[in-house]
């Protein structure tokens, strides 16, 4: 029940205002600067464009029409037709600039933060929900590229846009220009209130479609345990409940929502009533013609607009600002395994793997290894036995230096795996897992996704090697069949023989083999040695397994136990020691005689 909580955690997304964010993000800006003063000066004609039409309403309803002049009033419909025409070009060309700004925004920060993700540890997925990471890298990165872009430039405009409005508005009348200013107060009273609603709900949607992506994700992905335990009523309430709760969310942010342009329309027209009220009644002795009423409440209507776009932006700001410190914070998630300043290359592996006094540790003050020392000549085949949780798996990981080591050395060949680059050393490094991942794409493109260059000839001759060339033969497209997500159309023992081809045809020069027959069948295994034999000839190579009859003729056998190696040598040698490694095999023969 405890990983239930961990979809109903909110990220906290109510965040104070850093400017060393938006500074950061100028980075991605500046790349796009010139497109965005010309969209920002092609909006600003467009807008300057579209204010011309009140006061050519005005020039027609006072003075073209009185004066029955059909050749002004023709004049004054071809000047408004063009100024429209005008407003819609350089609009519709600044939108398609900043479409293309946006969408480079997106590319270049969802590059470097995917950039970034493949480098992290492993501990770091380990300890999230997959389906929160996804929220970062899609939905957040989306809505922060649009403030980057449109959102800086729109809030400039709408400033503009608003002193404009109320110039036009002041050099037709001030009287009634001052009316219409006199309802700003009442409208900055409610877009205060009702925007800081708006801000907080749609942060809590936010959040609950985190959640809801999270346990969707990993449903998804674990729907065949969900069946096998029967888990489908009570993973469906949860669903259920998440679900709920996204629903009452949202509907309460569209609430708020729903209530903005009610409230804004109601203000505006009263503002514009009054307008005529002044208008024709009030400052009757002015001579306010019909034109310049009209004309005014025409710029009044579009008073308010700028006024609700930026409180829109600023609402939306707050947000982004949140979405964007989400993303630094993962790009600044500290990768813990890189190149030194100064790594230099790996050089052609021989083989040769030497710890020198090791200690590691996941969790400070809960050592996994203290104080490890072997060496493995070139070509020894050692098989790494031992309880549960010893450690096995923590040496060969620190061997392809997943992990930095707390204290001592790892060599290759003499070289410290700590001082070379990380892609030459794993490029070397042949690792099979015991969950064999197999990516979307055909067969062919999983066993050639460690060497791009590899032909089909050589494709066909690593499958044949792990026998795992007739099974692929027969199915729908042979190696042309594409295995979907996760190899859903493949057993987990064929995905194995697929990763066993896929790790042989990369031709490393260490093999790490961790429980890399577990799902094969005892049957295939025997079928399968010839292919292991041949992948082990000439590389030094690391085994776990719990089938330890699979292990017998390893050079050597390393019994892991208590943070150290209690036991080294040959099966031989060590039956006849009488130890720990005795112990664990004759208890397993036994299990096997009985069962």
């Amino acid at each position: 029940m405890a990983r239930r909580n961990t979809y109903k955690e909110d990220e906290i997304l109510e965040t104070p205002f850093d400017i060393r964010h938006l500074l950061r993000a100028s980075g991605y800006i500046k790349k796009h600067a010139g497109k965005m003063i010309l969209a920002f000066f092609l909006s600003g004609i467009a807008g300057i464009a579209a204010l011309f039409g009140p006061k050519l309403v005005q020039l027609a309803l006072d003075e073209a029409i009185p004066a029955k002049d059909v050749h002004m009033l023709y004049k004054l419909v071809i000047y408004a037709v063009a100024f429209y025409v005008i407003s819609v070009i350089f609009s519709t060309i600044r939108s398609r600039i900043m479409v293309n700004v946006s969408q480079d925004i997106i590319y270049q920060i969802r590059t470097d933060l995917f950039k970034h993700l493949q480098k992290l540890p492993f501990q770091y997925y380990d300890d999230r929900p997959h389906g929160k990471i996804l929220v970062r890298v899609v939905n957040y990165v989306n809505s922060v590229s649009d403030m980057l872009s449109n959102g800086l430039i729109n809030v400039i405009l709408e400033i503009f846009n608003l002193i404009f409005i109320v110039v036009f508005m002041f050099l037709i009348d001030v009287k009634l220009s001052l009316v219409v200013l006199a309802g700003v107060p009442i409208l900055a009273v409610f877009m205060f209130w009702i925007k800081n609603k708006q801000r907080v709900a749609w942060q809590a949607v936010s959040n609950k479609n985190s959640n809801l992506n999270a346990y969707l994700q990993e449903n998804i992905v674990g729907a065949r345990i969900t069946q096998i335990f029967a888990r489908e009523d009570e993973n469906a309430e949860i669903f259920k409940e998440l679900s709920a709760r996204c629903r009452k969310t949202w509907m309460k942010a569209v609430s708020y929502s729903t209530l903005v342009w009610p409230g804004i329309d109601t203000i505006s027209v009263l503002v514009r009533a009054a307008i005529f009220v002044f208008g024709l009644v009030i400052f009757s002795g002015g001579n306010e013609t019909l034109g310049t009423i009209v004309a005014v409440s025409s710029y009044a209507s579009r008073f308010w607009q700028p006024i609700m776009n930026l409180g829109n932006i600023f609402n939306n700001f707050i947000n982004n600002m949140a979405y964007l410190e989400r993303i630094f914070e993962t790009m600044d998630e500290p990768i813990g395994v890189d190149d030194a300043p100064d790594a230099a290359l790996m050089n052609d592996i021989n083989g040769e793997v030497t710890f020198e006094n090791v200690s590691f540790s996941y969790e400070p003050g809960k050592e996994i290894l203290h104080n490890v020392s072997f060496t493995v000549k070139p070509g020894e085949s050692v098989a790494l036995v031992g309880p549960t949780g010893a450690g096995k798996s923590t040496i060969v990981s620190l061997i392809s230096r997943f992990y930095n080591v707390d204290s001592g050395r790892i060599l290759i060949d003499g070289q410290d795996i700590s001082k070379v680059t990380l892609k030459s050393l794993r490029s070397q490094m042949g690792i099979m897992l015991q969950d064999s991942f197999i990516f979307s794409g055909t067969i062919e493109d999983n066993i050639r996704y460690g060497k791009l260059d590899a032909t089909e000839t050589e494709i066909r001759r690593a499958a044949k090697t792990v026998c795992a060339h007739d099974f692929i033969r027969n199915m729908s497209n042979g190696y042309h069949t594409e295995v979907k997500e996760r190899g859903a159309l493949l057993s987990q023992g064929q995905k194995q023989l697929i990763s066993f081809a896929r790790t042989l045809l990369s031709d490393p020069s260490i093999l790490v083999l961790d429980e890399a027959t577990s799902s094969i069948d005892v049957q295939t295994e025997k079928a399968l040695q010839k292919g292991l034999d041949a992948m082990l000839a000439g590389r030094t190579s690391f085994i776990i397994a719990h089938r330890l009859s699979t292990i017998t003729k390893c050079d050597k056998i390393m019994y892991i136990n208590d943070g150290g190696i209690t036991e080294c040598g040959s099966h031989e040698e060590l039956m006849a020691k009488k130890g720990d490694y005795y112990h664990l095999y004759t208890a397993q023969i036994e299990g096997l005689e009985v069962s």
